[in-house]
């Protein structure tokens, strides 16, 4: 008779030993104090390597506007054209070079594989008329995601704060942004960004004289056509295209000056800035229409006339931001000065 009782022992103990022990009200606390601290620890790493992810793409749309536009120069044999002015966008049936109203951005569609979106209101002749402005309208609600820097927005339509101010095309509402610029080269002695402007072909055809007495230093300008000979420093330490500063209060409202107008549209702040500024990061509520510059932090992207990209500081002096701006000044100048 004593084994059972042993057994009985035996058994209460054993179930006693199975009892689950819970934590206590501190001992979860600390429990999530630790994980609050590793995921402080570790969400700004998380945050670094998603914007070098972010400007990993930004460079890589350099690289394929880059590609794109010496592909241009190997078939047109001249750089892409910065185009009329601002309230004239793209026409297919004006082709490329001094006589396309559209600026760079619009030209360059064709060698990235967006000849669709470039033909958009073709209608067989140099007249506008309803056809041609429908298509651009549609062209200008388009969006072409390499123009656009991830780090900065979205790759969607924003609103055109200009209204009916466009010459060759539907008024539209909406419109796809761009977050690079061409280099127009040094403006210290003229501003070849007033050169055009005008309301007709023919008034546009007569600021072609005015560029007359001013050195048009960059590679895209009004009405360019510059060639791969007429890089006389050397395409590698010869600025094409950039990332552009922006009023960062201002990104998706259309109201930045150099914001504010069709991506397809020509010679404009909007697509076109200088060398005679300091580049600089985004700010908010500080606008800059002439400089290069973007929201990344450090420095911005430059893709230069070899097809090269690479990242500047806004440090930069500001001389040898200006000389890398320009195409033929005889003056050595590159990034590792």
């Amino acid at each position: 008779m004593l084994f059972p009782n042993i057994f009985a022992v035996s058994n209460s103990n054993q179930k006693k030993r199975m009892v689950p022990h819970g934590f206590t009200l501190v001992e979860l606390l600390v429990v999530i104090a630790i994980i609050g601290m590793l995921v402080g620890l570790l969400l700004p790493a998380v945050q670094q390597a998603r914007e070098a992810a972010r400007q990993m793409q930004c460079s890589n749309n350099l690289k394929q506007m880059g590609i794109a536009s010496l592909n241009h120069e190997s078939t047109v044999k001249t750089f892409p054209s910065g185009g009329w002015d601002g309230y004239w966008v793209g026409d297919a049936d004006q082709g490329f070079g001094a006589n396309q109203p559209g600026g760079w951005a619009y030209s360059i569609l064709p060698y990235m594989e967006q000849n669709a979106v470039w033909q958009l209101g073709m209608n067989g002749t140099t007249e506008t008329d309803q056809t041609q402005k429908d298509g651009a309208k549609t062209r200008a609600e388009a969006v072409v995601g390499v123009f656009n820097c991830p780090s900065r927005r979205a790759a969607k339509t924003y609103p055109y704060a200009l209204g009916a101010q466009l010459i060759n095309t539907t008024p539209c509402t909406m419109t796809g942004k761009l977050d690079y610029c061409g280099n127009g080269g040094d403006t210290s002695n003229g501003n070849w960004n007033s050169a055009g402007y005008g309301t007709s072909p023919s008034t546009i055809a007569d600021g072609r004289t005015k560029l007359k007495s001013i050195t048009c230093s960059g590679v895209t300008f009004f009405k360019s056509i510059v060639t791969f000979g007429e890089i006389r420093d050397g395409s590698s330490n010869t600025y094409l295209i950039g990332e552009k500063y922006l009023n960062s209060n201002e990104y998706e409202t259309g109201k930045d000056g150099g914001d504010d107008i069709v991506v397809y549209c020509g010679n404009d702040e909007d697509i076109i800035r200088s060398g005679n500024s300091q580049p600089a990061q985004d700010r908010m509520g500080v606008a800059n229409h002439g400089a290069f510059g973007s929201t990344h932090a450090g420095s911005f992207g430059m893709t230069m006339c070899d097809g090269s990209v690479q990242r500047v500081s806004y440090s930069i002096d500001l001389e040898t931001h200006r000389l890398l701006a320009q195409k033929a000044d005889g003056k050595a100048a590159n990034l590792e000065n």
